[in-house]
């Protein structure tokens, strides 16, 4: 299995991808650590995707 952030804009127009991560704890990790880089690089919420499926999403990365 792999898992994936597919980023969008404030659209929800898809505007990248992630590197594929093994499990899903690091690819939440992950976002968590990077979500205010994307932000400020234009992305206004991401997927989670498991081996193309979404498990979860849209989530903003708007501040609360």
């Amino acid at each position: 299995m792999t898992w994936t952030w597919t980023y969008e804009d404030a659209d929800g127009a898809a505007v990248g991808s992630s590197d594929e991560f093994d499990n899903r704890g690091d690819a939440e990790s992950w976002i968590g650590e990077e979500f205010g880089a994307l932000a400020d690089d234009g992305v206004a919420q991401v997927r989670l995707l498991e081996d193309g499926t979404e498990v979860y999403g849209p989530m903003s990365l708007a501040p609360q």
